[in-house]
């Protein structure tokens, strides 16, 4: 099976998309090539929940894509979940039955998905972080400079989602609301 995963921006994102959503596929025995969109760049949130973008990249791929997945951030925003629904039924509309288009949103961040899969300062809680807007700038950030991973692909995060896939059990355990949610969608759909 090919997946597409579509970020709001892959120029960082990739690096924790593909190795998360890898170990995700792995953890429920589906076989899959994951491949994170880069052409094209959408740049951000909003043009990420664009029908119209999102439509452009299902023509320009469904040809060797089985699987969408759209993964953004939640930042705080209450009606995420809606807008992101509402890109998934359009999507049913054109897809072949074979074929589907998920979205998942972050709580809050994607980078949280990372910091789940490490120990972490003891005078961090996981509540805090998994409450925390900006999860990225308070908790990430921090964390891959004491890393010392600034200056590696993805300000560390290549590296730190790697080292996070491999602990995928406690990723998908930590982030129930994203992770968890996202495999047992994925889950229903190919199972």
């Amino acid at each position: 099976m090919n997946v597409l995963v579509i970020p709001e921006d892959f120029r960082k994102d990739q690096y924790v998309l593909k190795p998360i959503v890898a170990a995700m596929l792995d953890s429920i025995g589906v076989k899959a090539r994951v491949e994170v969109c880069q052409d094209p760049l959408l740049g951000g949130v909003t043009e990420a929940l664009k029908w119209e973008r999102i439509e452009d990249i299902i023509e320009q791929y469904s040809w060797k894509v089985q699987l969408f997945l759209l993964c953004v951030d939640r930042d705080s925003d209450p009606h995420r979940r809606s807008a992101l629904d509402s890109l998934e039924r359009k999507a049913a509309q054109i897809l072949p039955v074979s074929k589907r288009l998920l979205a998942e949103n972050a709580w809050q961040e994607i980078e949280v998905w990372v910091l789940a899969g490490h120990n972490l300062p003891a005078e961090w809680t996981w509540v805090a972080i998994r409450a925390e807007r900006d999860a990225k700038e308070i908790y990430y950030l921090p964390f891959a400079r004491s890393r010392g991973m600034m200056d590696t692909p993805g300000e560390g995060r290549r590296k730190l989602a790697e080292e996070a896939a491999r602990r995928y059990s406690r990723v998908r355990q930590l982030c129930p609301e994203d992770i968890g949610a996202l495999e047992e969608r994925i889950r229903a759909q190919l199972t």
